[in-house]
């Protein structure tokens, strides 16, 4: 969703500003209405050119987990807020996330909601996290919304240590074999080939071609790097385009080996990712919506947003997910019993700790599987290669 730029005043008459996420200037203007903001003006954040590889201004999961469970239990000690707030930023290291807690703590001082305040730093708090702020501010429970949005990132962080682990074996791996293929071509394959030209040798079928690969290698090395990069960064670019989106998040589904896990990885956000919002007392419209933004793929997020609006014509949540997509059948009897017994948010939970479970599994034997493959392409690579320059040899030495 864009992110705009906004200009407006608090119920006190002080003007306050700041930038947030939302569908359109006519949500944004509803969602402040709704903070007691008066609007004064919306205008979408202007954005310039950026490099994918270079640092941006971010708060790191981790570093927001520790954020969330301190100020949980300073505010559980029945610290002021505003001290609360000063403590932690005196002890945060990262600079753009010291710049964010300052500002959150002089805009409270000022007599803003917390909520209000951190909707202010959409790169620091999502909705996720606002909404939970705002029902905990609202209940009187900031303290124990505080708790559980620390557990729910923690969580978070070790998913994603786990897609990390599946993914960076078999990269790592295929990248090492595909530079010493390269080098190979580059450096080596060279020596032979002016040994075997000098010695007349008829060389063979396979011989010949990496010897032809060789040549264009070694003339064109340095457009192949830049080729390199270049693909890199046009599979990001359009990556990051609307068809591209699509396109990629469906292929990823569809891989085979990775499919499997990706999916449970998706399923494991959305389940633990609504089951936080729903103990948490924000709206099922409401949840819904944010938690389909959570979903880590445009084709499950889409099936989520078709869900929302049969919840909206009045429909439970299991037949909307039925209706809507394909989810698993394990998933909607589970939600159909947790709405049956008013324990959604239970089911919910229990569903994201079984894809938990899943994902763990799904890892072991991806890796368990994905070993002998890497074997077996880089045997082939570098095997092929070493071969490749044995072959004229053996015919050498037989013609003596």
């Amino acid at each position: 969703m864009p992110i705009y730029v906004w200009k407006g005043k608090n119920r006190y008459g002080d003007s306050v500003g700041g930038e947030r996420v939302a569908a359109s200037k006519e949500e944004l203007g509803r969602l402040l209405q709704k903070d007691q903001i008066t609007v004064l003006s919306v205008a979408p954040a202007k954005g310039g050119f950026k490099i994918p590889f270079l640092k941006r201004e971010k708060v790191r999961l981790k570093d927001l987990a520790i954020y969330s469970r301190q100020l949980s239990v300073l505010i559980d000690a029945e610290l002021p807020l505003i001290q609360s707030l000063g403590i932690l930023e005196e002890q945060q290291k990262n600079a753009y996330f010291k710049k964010v807690i300052k500002t959150v703590k002089d805009d409270v001082e000022a007599g803003s909601t917390l909520n209000q305040a951190k909707r202010k730093h959409p790169k620091a708090f999502d909705d996720l996290y606002c909404n939970l702020i705002a029902s905990g501010e609202q209940s009187g429970s900031l303290d124990i919304m505080l708790r559980r949005l620390a557990e729910f990132i923690e969580k978070n962080v070790r998913l994603r240590a786990k897609i990390k682990q599946a993914m960076i074996y078999p990269v790592a791996i295929a990248v090492f074999a595909i530079v010493v293929a390269i080098f190979m071509l580059w450096k080596v394959i060279p020596v032979f080939a002016t040994i075997f030209r000098d010695l007349g040798a008829e060389l063979p079928a396979l011989t010949a071609f990496v010897v032809n690969l060789s040549d264009f290698v070694e003339k064109n090395i340095f457009f192949i790097f830049i080729g390199l990069i270049a693909s890199i960064l046009a599979f990001r670019y359009y990556r990051s385009t609307t068809p591209g989106r699509w396109t990629t998040d469906r292929l990823l589904l569809k891989m085979p080996l990775f499919g499997g896990l990706i999916y449970k990885v998706s399923m494991t956000r959305v389940t633990r990712t609504l089951a936080t919002l729903i103990s948490g007392g924000v709206p099922m419209l409401e949840a819904l919506k944010i938690t389909s933004t959570t979903a880590g793929n445009v084709i499950i997020e889409k099936e989520i947003v078709d869900a929302r609006r049969l919840v909206s014509e009045g429909k439970t949540m299991a037949e909307s997910f039925k209706l809507s997509g394909r989810f698993p059948t394990m998933m909607l009897q589970m939600i159909n019993v947790g709405e049956a017994t008013g324990t959604l948010d239970e089911m919910l939970s229990k569903l994201a700790n079984f894809y938990d479970e899943e994902v763990d599994t799904a890892v072991s034997a991806l890796l368990s599987v994905m070993e002998p493959i890497m074997m077996i392409f880089v045997g082939g690579i570098v095997g092929g290669l070493v071969i490749s320059m044995y072959l004229p040899i053996f015919s050498l030495m037989q013609q003596f």
